[in-house]
């Protein structure tokens, strides 16, 4: 049976390895080694050359990152993969990689607060521009589109407010400017969206989230063409930001891919029913989720999206305050930012996890300031529903409604 032909979580599982080339281990080996010796000088100086394929130094490859890079990319639909040291690394890495100092990057107005910060602070200080524009509408990146702009990026669903972009039409418009796209898949996961199938040119990952899946560990992964992926670990991984996976992390990686598919589906089922009681409890003003008919992208997300993934955004009639309120009161959610973990993790993104933004550009983009941002685990769904309904029930708004 090909390697195309098996489903998916054969695919996480399987591919790339056969116990039986590694003295029967069914678990893969921990190569932990920063270097490794070469058969001779000849045979060192054909792989510094590029002559020769095999591992010189982990910072450029290592036989775990090797297995784990592979994995990702025939999970993503793509050729190549490339494992960071983070989900900034691998963004990083690549748009360092794609711009240079003149260019354009069109981006969607949401981004994750640490991304933002990067494309202002960091590709701005170095002469790139970078242009926000709302990309839940394709024709204005058509408008958008100059003769310097290089890449389009953007999130889809969105972090923290859940817009969606469209990936084919978007990615069929840069295309037509000679641009490439790079998608942060973090959300969805190649589970549910495969964006170099839809016609991206590059995907990137906090692989700390759902990949990993246990909140053990930072990481990053990015896919690509063979030789787009090839350019970004000489250049942006290797030499600009030098942000390499170090062997364990890509172990715990490999573990995590394992059970990604049965964790999805779970994340999916529990955050749907969380939606449907928050869209009908009093107090609670706006839900957006994918999986929601009165979700404005609905369509969209049934085109593109099989499942609607465990990510919840909502905002209290109260504003701000009354959010405090109920994360305060909340027993067994976890007050915390990071996401796609087995715990259920609760956040206010105004004042964490975007504060990087002015409360002006927040306004702008589309994240207010009584933004509730909640990551649905894995618990029995009942005890996060009770969770919720006594948060809810403690709110004065509630009680007077």
């Amino acid at each position: 049976m090909s390697t195309r032909a098996r489903n998916f979580s054969t695919r996480a599982i399987h591919h790339g390895y056969n116990p039986m080339d590694n003295e029967g281990a069914l678990t893969p080996p921990l190569h932990l080694t920063s270097t490794f010796a070469f058969d001779s000088a000849e045979a060192g100086g054909e792989m510094f050359a590029g002559e020769r394929p095999g591992h010189i130094y982990s910072r450029i490859s290592n036989p775990t990152l090797d297995l784990l890079e592979r994995r990702i990319a025939v999970l993503e639909g793509a050729e190549a993969g490339l494992a960071l040291a983070s989900g900034m690394g691998a963004i990083t890495a690549a748009l360092w990689t794609l711009l240079a100092s003149g260019d354009e990057i069109i981006v969607d107005k949401t981004l994750y607060g640490c991304t933002f910060a990067f494309m202002r602070h960091g590709l701005a200080k170095f002469g790139i521009t970078v242009t926000h524009v709302d990309l839940t509408v394709p024709e204005n990146l058509t408008a958008a589109m100059s003769d310097r702009t290089k890449v389009v990026y953007f999130e889809t669903p969105a972090n923290p407010n859940m817009r969606l972009v469209d990936i084919a039409e978007v990615s069929k418009i840069a295309h037509e400017g000679c641009a490439k796209v790079v998608v942060d898949n973090t959300y969805a996961t190649p589970y549910l969206t495969r964006p170099i199938e839809l016609g991206a040119d590059i995907v990137v990952h906090s692989a700390t989230k759902y990949l990993g899946g246990h909140g053990d560990v930072v990481a990053g992964l990015l896919v690509g063409t063979t030789e787009q992926v090839s350019e970004i670990r000489m250049v942006g991984m290797k030499d600009m930001t030098g942000a390499v996976m170090a062997p364990f992390n890509a172990m715990l990686i490999l573990r995590g891919l394992k059970t990604l598919a049965l964790r999805m589906d779970r994340h999916c089922s529990n955050a749907r029913v969380v939606a449907e009681m928050l869209e009908s409890s009093q107090g609670v003003s706006k839900v957006h989720y994918p999986g929601l008919k009165s979700f404005a992208q609905h369509e969209l997300a049934k085109r593109q999206m099989p499942g609607f993934g465990g990510m919840i955004a909502f905002e209290l009639a109260g504003g701000i305050e009354t959010g405090r309120q109920l994360m305060n009161r909340l027993k067994m959610i976890g007050r915390a930012v990071s996401l796609g973990d087995a715990e259920s993790l609760i956040q206010h993104p105004a004042s964490m996890t975007h504060s990087t933004y002015t409360a002006e550009e927040r306004a702008e983009y589309g994240i207010s300031d009584g933004l509730i941002r909640l990551s649905v685990g894995l618990e029995d769904i009942d005890d996060i529903l009770e969770d919720l309904h006594q948060g809810l029930a403690a709110n004065p708004l509630r009680l007077s409604a």
